[in-house]
């Protein structure tokens, strides 16, 4: 005897927890260009690894764009392959000889380029990772690594910003220095929210802070729902199951 199991009710309901974690996703806080590990020792060969998301509506992030430091550059830069983008080390002369140990250096790699294949590139609310082996790090406080972001409507954004509270924040590669907490950063949790009682000018901080709330709450409101759908999911598989045997002989215990 064929048995038919009708899943409209928990397939209704998982669709709801998946569209409430949908809406959740885009209301998280936007995040900058960062380092996984914006922390390294002197004289080290660091693996640093940058962050980029595609914060665009409308288009995919084709080319990224580091820029080196030429008063304290590194002698060894090598780039890790990543699947659909291809990399170029920029080499160019210095202004002024370096020495690194007991060497005088007069030009280093000041730059790398990605650029994505065609049809490849970092689509909209996604993002890539990109890393780089930079040595030896030098004996200094800390290192700016502006980075250059290019979209496939030929805008580019600049992160490249140090001052404090700045919109395109540029990365920073802390050495002796203490590293300064990343309020931009959405993967670091653990940071203490800063108070101030300037508002922001544009009311950017406030809007992410209150969007953070909210997708907080409906993700955790999409969980639960989730986890109602599975319950009821089990339960209609059951009373299915049993529908499909038939009723039993108090008697016998068997089926009728």
């Amino acid at each position: 005897m064929s048995r038919t199991i009708r899943r409209g009710p928990a397939a209704f309901i998982t669709l709801t927890a998946a569209t409430a974690l949908a809406l959740a996703a885009p209301l998280s806080a936007s995040a900058h260009v960062t380092l996984a590990e914006n922390t390294a020792a002197p004289g080290s060969y660091a693996l640093l690894t940058f962050k980029v998301p595609t914060e665009s509506e409308s288009a995919s992030t084709v080319s990224l764009t580091l820029m080196l430091p030429t008063d304290t550059p590194f002698t060894s830069v090598r780039t890790v392959p990543i699947a659909g983008w291809s990399a170029e080390l920029v080499r160019t002369t210095l202004p002024e000889p370096v020495t690194v140990g007991e060497t005088q250096i007069t030009e280093a790699v000041t730059s790398i380029v990605w650029t994505a294949d065609d049809g490849a590139g970092i689509g909209v609310g996604e993002l890539g990772l990109f890393p780089v082996s930079l040595g030896p790090v030098p004996d200094t406080g800390s290192i700016v690594l502006p980075v250059e972001q290019g979209y496939s409507d030929g805008s580019t954004v600049s992160w490249s910003d140090t001052g404090e509270g700045a919109e395109h924040p540029a990365p920073v590669l802390y050495v002796n220095d203490a590293p300064v907490a990343d309020h931009h950063d959405d993967g670091d949790d653990d940071a203490a929210p800063e108070v101030t009682s300037e508002p922001e000018a544009d009311g950017s901080a406030a809007g992410a802070s209150g969007t953070d709330v909210v997708a907080r709450v409906l993700g955790v409101a999409g969980l639960a729902v989730g986890a109602v759908g599975v319950a009821l999911a089990v339960v209609w598989r059951r009373r299915a199951a049993d529908a499909a045997a038939g009723p039993r002989d108090p008697g016998t215990g068997g089926a009728a």
